[in-house]
């Protein structure tokens, strides 16, 4: 069964930086569509980055610009690169595939805060 292990969360203050990886354990990643999810306190799970397995890219409106998802299939790793953090990012961040969902990972707590 393939595992997804989140990481590179931090404190980080409003417009920073940070490079989150999600390492998945398994040689059939590269079959797979990514997405990074985030979840604030009290909100649902949103989908923030998506990749195809082609390497086409998609973002919510709100990190729009600011946030750059990228994959490499050799790592069986999936990146978020987030640029000019705003408070309003604050939240555990996840990757998963497409749905059918894989269990999702302890993902990575993203904190930004002065």
């Amino acid at each position: 069964q393939v595992q997804l292990v989140e990481s590179g969360g931090d404190l980080v203050q409003p417009g920073g930086s940070l490079r989150l990886s999600c390492a998945a354990s398994g040689s059939i990643f590269r079959l797979y569509h990514m997405g990074w999810y985030r979840q604030a306190p009290g909100k649902q799970r949103e989908l923030v980055a998506h990749i195809t397995t082609g390497g086409s890219t998609n973002y919510a409106d709100s990190v729009e610009g600011r946030f750059t998802i990228s994959r490499s299939n050799a790592k069986n790793t999936v990146y978020l690169q987030m640029n000019s953090l705003k408070p309003e990012d604050t939240a555990v961040y996840y990757c998963n595939k497409d749905r059918p969902f894989l269990s999702w990972g302890q993902g990575t707590q993203v904190t930004v805060s002065s």
